[in-house]
């Protein structure tokens, strides 16, 4: 799409979705322990998901949905080797986007669901890796789409996840007090960073989990049923 009108209702659109899910999802987060408290964890869980899912879902349609909305800013799809990049960056992406597979019984509140204060695996890189792969996810999808809706929806994902940053240490401070002190001054935000000036070490045995295997495996599933995700998001609803 061309022109002087470009600028589609689609990207103001897309901006209110993005802050809705922030305003859900953040907020809900901040009053766990409260919400906790008066109806417990596991029932406050569900109610997470109940409002964080849906939400999350509406995002993910709406973005294939529109993905094209906008103005061109570059088209790099037949570029020799611009496919086999994006396909890597994404990958990549959701080693970090899915920590939380380490405790699948947790979210689905069969486990009591609990705050951990990790620094093993994927953390010895980056102290927030959701925020680290949503990067790498955007800027691998805002290369091969190239519009200006995919650039403010990018935009719009990677300020929520680094605000996200600064809320999540604030909470963990709040609830560890010196404990997480101490982990935040051995890790970093930045990947490898905390590696890269001795406060971290690597320890690769401690990527040897079936979470690891598991997110592997989605990721191949991803792909094999990309087209047809596609596909079916377009005819499920058009909004």
């Amino acid at each position: 799409m061309g022109g002087d009108n470009w600028l589609s209702l689609s990207h103001g659109i897309m901006l209110g979705l993005l802050l809705g899910f922030a305003v859900a999802h953040s907020g809900l987060a901040a009053l766990r322990p409260w919400g906790e408290q008066k109806i417990g964890t596991r029932l406050y869980r569900i109610v997470f998901a109940l409002v964080s899912l849906p939400l999350a879902v509406v995002l993910i349609i709406y973005f294939i949905n529109h993905r094209y909305d906008g103005l061109i800013l570059w088209q790099v799809q037949t570029v020799t080797g611009v496919r086999s990049l994006v396909l890597i960056l994404s990958a990549i992406s959701f080693f970090f986007l899915y920590p939380a597979t380490f405790n699948l019984l947790e979210i689905a509140a069969v486990q009591k669901p609990q705050v951990h204060l990790y620094e093993t695996g994927i953390m010895r890189i980056t102290r927030h890796p959701q925020m680290v792969g949503q990067v790498i996810w955007c800027i691998a999808h805002t290369l091969w789409i190239g519009t200006t809706f995919t650039l403010v929806t990018s935009l719009g994902l990677i300020l929520h996840h680094l605000f996200a940053v600064w809320h999540g240490d604030r909470r963990l401070e709040q609830r560890y007090g010196e404990a997480f002190t101490a982990v935040k001054a051995r890790t970093s935000t930045i990947p490898f960073l905390a590696v890269v000036d001795g406060r971290q070490t690597l320890k690769w045995q401690e990527f040897l989990r079936p979470a690891y295997l598991g997110v592997a495996s989605f990721v191949m599933l991803l792909w094999w049923a990309h087209p047809w995700l596609i596909q079916g998001t377009a005819r499920a609803i058009s909004f």
